[in-house]
């Protein structure tokens, strides 16, 4: 059987977002549905895309659930086929160790995954890791303030999402149904 890549997307308050799946679990999520994005994410990939919205629907309804602020604990596959061992060692210590309305420092998650590896490089890993949200990147802070964030707008989106979270006081005027 040949192994395709379906697309689904999901209205958020921060925009339209763009899951792709393939058989074995979400494989990328992008802030912004695009061709460009597609396009990109079928070349990673290197799979035929398919029309298979039953495929994508578990993650959708679940992105809309964490918007919502139901939702703490994403549980749809994953498909590390875009990233490295090194990455992929990285990012599922966060995926599996770093619980909804926690954060860790970069360094901290350097320690934890037993790469040894810095914390800059750490933040570089964050920052070109393929599922943001469901695999939170933004859970993962500097020692001395918030770090940076390549989501959505960027730092202000990964405030947002900590303060959806709890791990961020909210501000007087903060709205969970708007973006910022």
């Amino acid at each position: 059987m040949t192994e395709t890549l379906a697309f689904g997307t999901a209205e958020t308050v921060l925009g339209r977002l763009l899951v792709a799946e393939t058989e074995t679990g979400v494989v990328s999520l992008a802030f912004r549905d695009t061709p460009a994005a597609r396009a990109r994410t079928a070349k990673a990939t290197g799979l035929p895309v398919v029309d298979a919205p039953a495929r994508t629907a578990p993650a959708l309804s679940a992105l809309r659930d964490y918007f919502a602020g139901h939702l703490k604990d994403f549980d749809v596959p994953i498909d590390w086929r875009l990233t490295s061992d090194a990455q992929r060692q990285v990012l599922t210590t966060l995926y599996e160790s770093v619980p909804y309305g926690k954060v860790v420092t970069y360094g901290e998650l350097g320690d934890r995954s037993g790469t040894g590896v810095h914390a800059q490089v750490i933040g570089q890993i964050m920052g070109s890791n393929p599922i943001p949200l469901i695999v939170p990147c933004h859970r993962v802070v500097a020692s001395n303030g918030l770090g940076g964030y390549s989501g959505g707008s960027g730092v202000e989106v990964k405030r947002w999402l900590l303060t959806l979270e709890g791990s961020v006081p909210a501000t007087l005027d903060w709205d969970i149904t708007r973006a910022p």
